[in-house]
């Protein structure tokens, strides 16, 4: 049984009563079958259930249970009920790291980017907080997480979440052992559902892709750990090869090759100290011994696609696409990307400007099919990779182009995507629907784990458990 999200409030009385609306309470009455425990995240307690004294369409908890179940705060939470057992919720926990002293700015530099993404909690119906490994009491079974309000940052105990959402900032964190420890003890002794648990490695996706027929045709032609043939047999078929590291990320460590037909010299455009460079060199073999003097070990070399352009800078597009709270996927939001003049990648850092789509491909003169194309292709990779990948991923964020021909290429797809470029004025929809549709997500997995509950035959067993 699901109910709509309601109002949960807390009422002044030691009666271990959850007071529920009139209809719901006529239900119970109806089929007899009265809940006897109450779950808030990890924690279970015995309860009443009642009518709602004032008939309102909204949950009254009794402060002792409110106390006992350690609820933050009064808000809009979803109820479930299984057999003889209701939980409330859900508790989301964002997990991630780089916390500091400071109350104003606990997450440092990203403090902001988490009040944001916690701001549409009482949009959806839902207790969200942030935490990181060093908050947890095992023996407690709680957590001393963060919680974004209206006077700033708060921290709250609170239980063991019924969802973590995986924003680990990078790598070598996610690589930690107490980051794997955390991982694991929640997902495996708690059976919590875990969604975004890692980093996409660009040669693991690219694998995934090239041997499904229908993906297959939206990627460039790419080889791993490239020999100086693979580099030439690119050059010479496409006059511009990409080599990127396979597990980098912010488009840092990307070069571009560039040779023209029947030309000596090969150039080559990275960036450097914050500035966009260009070399010059009269061959392949001398350009890769001085800008690849360690090897391209762990680097994937990539054909150069003759993109649409805007006042002759190439132009590519990011595009979000999420689960919903359905558990399907969606785009929720996409943006286009025009690289800075002389810049290697379309990042606004070297460079680049944002645009809307439809602003974009109406200044370029461009068909505005292509947008459809766009949605189409974002969503048939991200089921593609969603099938072959281990674990609950809830959303991806695609770095695509669009040729002269209008055939559409995925150069990039990254598991935890930043929302930076949706700070763009006409795209604050999309930036709104970017953040939601996480903690929608969260939902469905919440309501599936309740689904998947054993029967209760003792109540006081799970209590006492």
């Amino acid at each position: 049984m699901n109910q709509q999200a309601l109002p949960l409030k807390k009422q002044e009385d030691p009666s271990a009563t959850i007071y529920v609306p009139i209809e719901l309470f006529k239900q119970f009455v109806e089929t007899v079958q009265f809940p006897n425990t109450l779950s808030f995240g990890a924690k279970t307690v015995p309860c009443k259930v009642a009518p709602h004294p004032e008939k309102k369409d909204e949950y009254l908890l009794s402060s002792d249970l409110w106390e006992q179940l350690l609820i933050p705060h009064e808000g809009l939470i979803n109820l479930l009920q299984k057999d003889q057992a209701l939980y409330i919720g859900p508790l989301v926990g964002i997990f991630t790291a780089g916390f500091t002293q400071f109350n104003l700015r606990p997450i440092g530099e990203r403090s902001l980017f988490f009040a944001k993404l916690l701001s549409v909690q009482q949009k959806v119906g839902a207790f969200y907080f942030v935490f990181g490994a060093h908050q947890i009491d095992w023996d407690e079974g709680t957590i001393n997480g963060y919680f974004y309000t209206e006077d700033g940052w708060k921290q709250t105990k609170v239980p063991l979440p019924n969802v973590v959402y995986d924003r680990l900032p990078n790598r070598k964190v996610e690589s930690l052992e107490f980051s794997k420890q955390v991982k694991n003890r929640l997902q495996t002794e708690y059976d919590i559902p875990w969604f975004n648990p890692g980093f996409f490695n660009k040669w693991d996706i690219h694998q995934i892709l090239i041997d499904d027929e229908t993906a297959r045709k939206h990627l460039p032609k790419s080889f791993f750990q490239p020999s100086f043939s693979d580099i030439q047999e690119l050059l010479e078929g496409h006059q511009q090869v990409y080599i990127k590291p396979a597990n980098g990320s912010l488009g840092l460590g990307i070069q571009q090759l560039i040779q023209k037909q029947d030309e000596p010299l090969v150039y080559c455009r990275f960036r450097k100290n914050e500035e966009n460079r260009l070399r010059r060199y009269s061959s392949l073999k001398r350009l890769l011994r001085h800008q690849f003097p360690y090897g391209l070990e762990g680097m994937i070399a990539q054909q150069g696609i003759d993109l649409l352009k805007w006042n002759n800078n190439p132009i590519d597009f990011r595009i979000h696409t999420n689960k919903a709270e359905d558990g399907k996927w969606c785009v929720s939001a996409i943006a286009a990307k025009i690289s800075g003049t002389g810049s290697i990648t379309t990042h606004v850092k070297s460079g680049g400007e944002v645009k809307t789509v439809k602003e974009l491909l109406h200044d370029i003169g461009a068909n505005p099919a292509i947008i459809k194309k766009l949605h189409s292709t974002a969503l048939l990779l991200s089921k593609k990779i969603d099938k072959k990948m281990p674990g609950f991923i809830g959303e991806i964020g695609f770095d695509i182009g669009v040729d002269q021909n209008e055939h559409v290429w995925m150069f990039e797809a990254n598991s935890k995507p930043g929302r930076t470029i949706f700070a763009h004025p006409k795209l604050k929809a999309d930036d709104l629907q970017s953040r939601r549709l996480p903690l929608e997500y969260a939902v469905f997995l919440f309501k599936q784990s309740v689904e998947k509950q054993p029967e209760l035959v003792n109540a006081n067993e799970h209590f006492l458990r």
